[in-house]
């Protein structure tokens, strides 16, 4: 059969159907009502001699033919928004764009600040929304279908393509007269029998790691779904916490709080953006990559100038993932 005979928009409902396996979630997606897309479905079935989808419970599972059928309609797909974004032009000076990214409070702190002001200077149209991050839905398809960015740390299987774009380190949080404080210093039997202040976002955080591996099982005394509100719990406590320099330096001055070095070897932070590949051709969207690169790049420039004492390891370049 040609091309010709056949609605190449039902190209478009049948990735939905096939990647949400639900024809409601699938007409949320593309904006479309269920009896829409109910009507899809029925005409791809007819044109594939296949249910596509099966009842299976109170679930829908993809028939042997729609388990074939999305790695293909995908590619075409992506394909075909290569080509058509080839004749397209994006100015960021004239652009009323409107992006979506989700970040976790810590990078909101260190990142959104120098993106505005890059904005406000060679894109003053272009607005951004600015999403937390949400715990059970970060790894999914569909979640990062709904945002052009998502800037995370490391570690999370999400889908799509990723490319590094800051390093951060570690460090310890205590309050300045805290008696195991000497000459600036913690010591790892100090971590193993301090109360802590912990960040809960769904992972264990690489500082949460190492201790792990030193043997040291933190004993959690508080824990909070972001960093930002660690260093105001532990002034005036007996509490310890480990949170990246970049966000314990801007608190430092005003949450009673004395950064400490940790008493084991530099564990670096690694923040990463995603994006879905169905964007990755797109001109406005390479833009936006490209700015967000720029920033993180100029952060490392900042701490590594600040300090140097760390070493040239102490944040070794990962090469991008996709």
């Amino acid at each position: 059969m040609g091309l010709g005979a056949i609605d190449l928009n039902l190209l478009v409902a049948l990735e939905a159907l096939l990647e949400e396996k639900n024809v409601t979630h699938a007409g949320v997606r593309l904006s479309t009502s269920q009896s829409a897309m109910s009507g899809s479905l029925a005409r791809l079935r007819r044109h594939f001699n296949d249910e596509l989808l099966v009842r299976v419970g109170r679930e829908y599972e993809l028939t042997p033919l729609a388990e074939r059928l999305l790695p293909v309609v995908q590619s075409s797909l992506h394909k075909a928004e290569e080509a058509l974004s080839l004749t397209r032009h994006f100015d960021p000076t004239r652009s009323r764009q409107r992006f979506s990214v989700v970040m976790s409070d810590y990078v909101m702190t260190v990142l959104v600040e120098p993106l505005l002001r890059v904005i406000a200077e060679e894109a003053p149209g272009v607005r951004i929304d600015f999403h937390p991050i949400v715990v059970g839905q970060l790894e999914t398809e569909t979640h990062l279908r709904c945002h052009d960015l998502m800037i995370v740390p490391l570690g999370y299987q999400l889908p799509g393509v990723s490319e590094t774009v800051m390093h951060d380190r570690f460090v310890c949080l205590v309050d300045p007269d805290n008696p195991r404080l000497v000459d600036g210093r913690l010591t790892l039997r100090d971590l193993a029998e301090m109360p802590h202040a912990a960040c809960a976002i769904g992972k264990l955080t690489p500082a949460d790691r190492q201790l792990e591996t030193l043997g040291i099982t933190p004993k959690v005394q508080v824990s909070t779904p972001g960093f930002n509100v660690l260093p105001f719990l532990v002034g005036g406590t007996d509490l310890v916490t480990l949170v990246p320099e970049r966000l314990a330096r801007r608190y430092e001055s005003f949450a009673r709080c004395a950064v400490v070095p940790t008493p084991f070897p530099d564990v670096p932070l690694v923040e990463a953006m995603y994006w879905h590949h169905n964007r990755h051709s797109d001109p406005a969207h390479r833009w936006l990559r490209e700015t967000v690169r720029r920033i993180g790049a100029s952060l490392g420039e900042e701490i590594a100038g600040a300090d140097d004492s760390h070493g040239e390891d102490a944040f070794p370049e990962l090469t991008v993932a996709s």
